[in-house]
């Protein structure tokens, strides 16, 4: 096999890494809302008391959560993927930027690196292995 061909076949892919990166960080960022909401996993000891769901914090950690469990799915990927990709850069700006310029130094890696990713899955779609793509076969089909 050359090198030209394994790149061809390579490039055949992109699609389907679309739907994995789509799914992995999307468990990942489902985290975050689940130990704002239920705990788990454990949050670091911290001097929080019980969270309100009508807070700041408790609407980041139902859109997180839920956002994320529809991202993990592949359900209405584009306009949830824009909403949360807004979220990412409030959260970034009013919490992180605050502490520093630099994402490396003010703790806000996660917020900017989330922020971008959902905004490019606001734009490319969720990618072959989502419900968006079952339910569109579904609606050409018929």
């Amino acid at each position: 096999m050359t090198a030209q061909s394994l790149a061809a076949k390579w490039e055949t892919w992109a699609p389907r890494l679309r739907s994995v990166l789509r799914i992995v960080a999307a468990l990942m960022f489902m985290s975050a809302g689940t130990m704002k909401l239920f705990g788990f996993p454990p949050r670091p000891a911290t001097n929080a008391g019980a969270l309100k769901l009508l807070s700041q914090i408790g609407l980041a950690g139902i859109l997180e959560a839920f956002g994320g469990a529809l991202l993990a799915l592949g359900l209405f990927t584009r306009p949830v993927a824009f909403l949360l990709s807004g979220e990412m850069a409030v959260a970034y700006f009013q919490v992180h930027f605050a502490r520093g310029v630099w994402p490396t130094t003010n703790g806000g890696m996660a917020a900017a690196l989330f922020c971008f990713v959902w905004l490019y899955f606001s734009a490319a779609g969720a990618g072959p292995w989502s419900l968006d793509a079952k339910l569109r076969k579904r609606r050409t089909s018929a």
